[in-house]
């Protein structure tokens, strides 16, 4: 059985930073594509970044490109840096998790296999 676990979140002003972690734990260990959504009120699911299995290819979302940073700590930690937040940055940030390889797919959160509960992220004005 795989669990995903996020953490990082909480409330900050216009203009600070934060760090989400996410960890995967697993029966066997294992490397993992591994990504970040979130999810405002009401809203779909909006792509983050992502982190191929192989390689240390990653990829962004065009509202987040030069202020949120991907990292791996090993095959099955994640981090995700974030700068300069705005209001817009609100939500709910899931880590998702996946063993295939290739990138493709990495932008659709139905491809993940394995998900969390979500880490909240609030940005005051």
């Amino acid at each position: 059985q795989v669990q995903v676990v996020e953490s990082g979140g909480g409330l900050v002003r216009t203009g600070d930073s934060l760090r989400l972690s996410c960890v995967v734990f697993g029966r066997t260990p294992d490397t993992y594509a591994m990504a970040w959504f979130r999810q405002g009120s009401g809203n779909e699911r909006e792509f983050v970044a992502a982190a191929a299995r192989s390689a240390a290819t990653t990829f962004y979302g065009d509202s987040v490109k030069g202020r949120f940073t991907i990292s791996r700590h090993n095959d099955s930690t994640l981090y995700l840096q974030m700068t300069n937040l705005t209001p817009e940055d609100t939500g709910v940030y899931y880590c998702e998790a996946e063993t295939m390889y290739g990138t493709s797919w990495l932008r659709d959160p139905g491809e993940y296999n394995y998900w969390g509960q979500g880490t909240q992220v609030t940005v005051s004005s």
